[in-house]
């Protein structure tokens, strides 16, 4: 698979703070890459050296085989950029914006009507194409906005925090609108939103201050999410090494008190043979609470080990 974008070492200092340091990664068309992190953690920073708004400290960044910095023009050709704030004319309708947009990006004459006509069906601005951006929802704005993203058609689209400040029914459409777009493109979205990434990405990369700190497919991070454990307490000391041996149970953590961290694949529960076990042995249970792990475990677990 060909990489739409390779990022080779990219730092970024502001006088002696370093805001990037040393992240590395690629993008390949069909890949929606979530590029999460805290705020102040470096997401923006990051977005604007890849669509060459910043000039990076050192490192390098290359979009479909052009270096973005020795090969600008060639290099921002392939890419489509929303920045956390949509750049939009509000003086101006749907229609007359996307217009000047085109003009911008050079398409030909003949072909900006087509562009602009396929940018407003994908994003779902056909009906209120004769509008003016001024009257339209925020949400309406953040499509307009995604629209003068694609509108030329880039194999790379790169959105900073794209449904900031919408309702829920905004956000549910623009992640749709930003899978359907991933099947053509490779994208990168920059959110501090979990759910986000878990609904709308493929891959996902923690950054926190600065540094990258996870590189993960959805899939293995759900994998690694779909270990559950249990709070087990029991009256009399139990044995951890007959716990075990039953099906499922994948490690044990010995805590004070009697207690039992264990570990398990939420896909072979054993919760009730344990229990069974427990009982039968006469170890008296006292407590058995499951703990399911979550995104935001990982995230925070992630973020506060490297404080």
């Amino acid at each position: 698979m060909t990489n739409l974008i390779t990022v080779d070492h990219l730092c970024r200092y502001y006088g002696k703070v370093c805001a990037v340091n040393d992240v590395s990664f690629t993008l390949a068309k069909g890949e929606v890459l979530g590029f999460l992190g805290p705020n102040g953690a470096g997401k923006t920073t990051t977005m604007q050296m890849l669509s060459g708004n910043l000039a990076p400290s050192s490192g390098q960044i290359t979009i479909n085989g052009f270096d973005l910095l020795d090969q600008p023009n060639q290099a921002k050709r392939s890419l489509g950029y929303l920045p956390d704030t949509p750049p939009l004319y509000k003086e101006l309708s749907v229609q007359e914006f996307l217009h000047y947009c085109a003009e911008l990006q050079g398409i030909g004459k003949n072909a900006i009507t087509q562009a602009i006509n396929h940018a407003q069906e994908r994003c779902g601005l056909t009906a209120v194409s004769h509008r003016l951006i001024a009257n339209l929802s925020k949400g309406f704005q953040q499509r307009v906005g995604i629209a003068m993203a694609i509108l030329h058609n880039p194999d790379v689209i790169i959105l900073d925090e794209p449904t900031v400040g919408l309702d829920p029914i905004q956000i549910r459409e623009i992640r749709a609108l930003i899978r359907e777009l991933g099947q053509d493109h490779g994208i990168i979205l920059s959110t501090h939103i979990l759910t986000e990434v878990q609904e709308s990405c493929t891959h996902v990369q923690i950054i926190h201050q600065g540094q990258l700190i996870l590189s993960e497919s959805i899939a293995g991070l759900n994998k690694t999410m779909n270990t559950g454990s249990l709070q087990v307490t029991t009256r009399l000391p139990a044995d951890a090494s007959l716990l075990l041996t039953i099906p499922g149970v994948s490690s044990i953590e010995t805590l004070a008190n009697n207690q039992l961290k264990i570990y398990y694949h939420v896909t072979d529960d054993p919760t009730r043979h344990i229990a069974e076990t427990i009982i039968a042995n006469g170890w008296e249970l006292q407590e058995l609470t499951p703990v399911k792990k979550s995104m935001e475990d990982i995230f925070i677990a992630l973020t506060q080990d490297n404080d």
